[in-house]
């Protein structure tokens, strides 16, 4: 369990709208915080390497309670099993940039589904390999497009020591 975060890591993850919590309740957490996403980008590269639509309205809803709620649903996975065996504390309440990068999450899957509904496969591969790939890239770095994308219209955390 770690103690403390990398001022890159802690950037990172107030961009994705953490900057309100404390270093020492946000770094034994932070790895979970993943989780989410990994589930994500596994369900989507499946459902992207299938063709599926299926496969992708499937986790269309999930995307969507996470933009609409503080609680992405895969994090009920963590709080409710997981944390107990970690012996680790919730998972925090995700903010507006996360929610609103779940939602564009879920406006792309609806997307690459009616492309693959379509015939458009090309197209359905094309949206559904850059969906997994996003997905991957937050899951494994922390960097978030669509948060940068949401700090871009409104407004960046300050780094930390400048406040």
């Amino acid at each position: 369990m770690r103690t403390t975060l990398t001022p890159s890591c802690r950037y990172r993850l107030d961009i994705q709208g953490f900057e309100h919590l404390t270093d020492e309740t946000l770094a034994p957490v932070a790895a979970w915080l993943r989780l989410a996403f990994v589930l994500c980008a596994l369900l989507a590269g499946i459902g992207t390497a299938l063709a599926s639509p299926t496969i992708l309205l499937m986790l269309f809803p999930i995307a969507a309670l996470a933009a609409l709620f503080p609680v992405h649903p895969f994090d009920l996975i963590y709080n409710h099993a997981i944390r107990f065996a970690t012996g680790t504390g919730p998972l925090p309440r995700r903010g507006a940039p996360n929610r609103f990068a779940c939602g564009l999450g879920a406006v792309w899957l609806l997307a690459t589904a009616w492309a693959f509904h379509a015939g458009l496969v090309v197209t359905g591969y094309i949206l559904g390999g850059l969906m997994t790939g996003m997905a991957l890239l937050v899951s494994s770095t922390d960097i978030c497009i669509p948060s940068l994308v949401y700090r871009l219209l409104f407004g960046f955390p300050r780094p930390r020591g400048t406040r």
